[in-house]
Parts: C-alpha cells; sequence; structure tokens
C-alpha cells in the first residue's frame, strides 16, 4: 500500500520509490496520473492495472491470483494513502482472508498535512470523507456534526463549498478551517467562523477542499451527543434545573455538568 503525494511530486518517499520500481505489478486508482508519477522517478512499471471504485470487486480475484502465483503488487490511489477515502478495502481484505502480507508505505496524506499546520482544537476529530452532496442530507449531516463535542473533518468539491460553508454559518459560530491545492502552488489556508471562511474565499473555488469545524469549547465539550437529545426533550417540559437533575440520572452524568449542558442549550 504506497503513499503518493497529494501535489508536490517531491513529496514521494525513497521507499515508496523502491517500491515502485521492484514490484511487478502497480495497480492504479487511474492509470493516467499514476504513469505521470512513474515518469518522475525514471520508471515504466511491467504491468500498470487500473483499480478502482467501479471495478475493485471484480478486479481483486484476479489480482489474489497474481498474488498467490508469487507477484508482487503495489496499490496507490491517485494521490495520497491508500483507503483513505480511496478504493483498496475490497483488495486489502481480501489478501488478509487469504494470508497474504500487505505492507504499509507510508507518506503524504491530506489528512495529516492539513491537521499538521490547523490552529484549532482538533483533538479528538472524526473523518466523515465527503460530505453529502444534496441539500437536506447535508442540513441534517451538518446538524449532526455540529451536535459532537469533537471536531470534525471533511472533503469538498469546489461546486459545493460555498453551499457547505453557508450551511455551516447558519447553523455555528464554531471556528472552522479550510484548504485547497494542499503541497501545491496555490496552497490556501482560511480560517475563522463560517461567515468569515465564506467572505474571504469570495469566488475562488478551484481544487479540492478539505475543511474542518473545531471541536467544541466551553461547557458543551466532553458531552455525548445522547445526553444533548435527552435534554432537548426534558427542555421542552421542565426548566433547566429540573432537566439537569432527571437528565443526570437518565445518562449516568453529574447533575452540574448536565445543568450547564441545559443552560447553554436554552442560550442556542
Amino acid at each position: 500500500m504506497v503513499a503518493t503525494p497529494i501535489g508536490n511530486l517531491g513529496d514521494l518517499s525513497r521507499r515508496a520509490e523502491d517500491v515502485l520500481k521492484s514490484v511487478q505489478i502497480v495497480a492504479a486508482e487511474d492509470t493516467r496520473r499514476t504513469a505521470v508519477l512513474l515518469q518522475h522517478i525514471g520508471h515504466r512499471a511491467p504491468e500498470l492495472l487500473s483499480v478502482h471504485e467501479h471495478n475493485e470487486d471484480s478486479a481483486t480475484p484476479e489480482l489474489i491470483a497474481r498474488l498467490q502465483a508469487g507477484a508482487s503488487i503495489a496499490l496507490v490511489s491517485d494521490a495520497g494513502t491508500p483507503l483513505i477515502n480511496d478504493p483498496g478495502f475490497t483488495l486489502v481484505s481480501a489478501a488478509y482472508e487469504a494470508g497474504i502480507s500487505v505492507v504499509p508505505i507510508p507518506g503524504a496524506s491530506s489528512l495529516t498535512t492539513f491537521l499538521s499546520v490547523c490552529p484549532l482544537p482538533c483533538q479528538p476529530f472524526q473523518f466523515v470523507g465527503f460530505l453529502p452532496p444534496k441539500g437536506a442530507a447535508k442540513e441534517k449531516f451538518l446538524a449532526d456534526c455540529l451536535t459532537e463535542p469533537h471536531a470534525t473533518l471533511f472533503l469538498e468539491s469546489p461546486k459545493r463549498i460555498h453551499a457547505t460553508l453557508s450551511a455551516i454559518a447558519q447553523r455555528s459560530e464554531r471556528p472552522i478551517m479550510i484548504g485547497r491545492e494542499l503541497t501545491k502552488q496555490f496552497e490556501t489556508f482560511l480560517y475563522g467562523t463560517a461567515t468569515e471562511v465564506l467572505n474571504a474565499l469570495g469566488d475562488e473555488s478551484r481544487g479540492e477542499f478539505i475543511g474542518l469545524i473545531s471541536a467544541q469549547s466551553g461547557s458543551d465539550s466532553g458531552i455525548s451527543r445522547d445526553a444533548k437529545a435527552v435534554l432537548q426533550i426534558l427542555l421542552k417540559e421542565l426548566k433547566p434545573a429540573q432537566a439537569a437533575k432527571l437528565g443526570a440520572q437518565i445518562c449516568g452524568m453529574k447533575k452540574s455538568q448536565m445543568y450547564e449542558l441545559a443552560l447553554w442549550l436554552e442560550e442556542e
């Protein structure tokens, strides 16, 4: 499993280069892009096969058979680390089931690259991949994300980034950060509230985006979604102090912590 550059070809590791030059087969998400990478390192693969989300199920049995016959295969995605929002899971699972060694060759990843320069609270975080493309589904998904106390790391297309930022702005003032063109010439990072980021972005939407909704701070930190849901129901019928007392009993939490959350929910 070979990680490849997410933009700057100089980020390919020496070990990754050595592996790509030594295997009999390079299985690539996009053979055209991988051919450019191989040309960069002065290598022409003995065999370059296409393995992507639409043919991975059908290609896997053949690749497993080739591996069992003694071939060595390097799997690469378009950019970054295989399986991280990229194809490869079916092949890796089948390899383990067949007793075939699976070796990680670490390297670039848009997730770790982005997090390494993020000035916002981002521990712990959940990675959700690309957000739902349509309005209603996206609204519900973002609402759930904003209910969580931890940070949410997501990907977004240039066509939908403005709508996504607008949807976040309507629901929350939690700080966010977005990045695009990572490791490339026009690499850009913006952070602030969703409204501030949207204004700073303007009409610019080139490149795939990665974004982070920061971890919650203050009295809301460390509260589970279930506890919030319980309190939201109780607050419809009870005052904050009463709701907190009953909610603490239901959820097995401290009354003081539930009361602080109840006050925060009332303000929201």
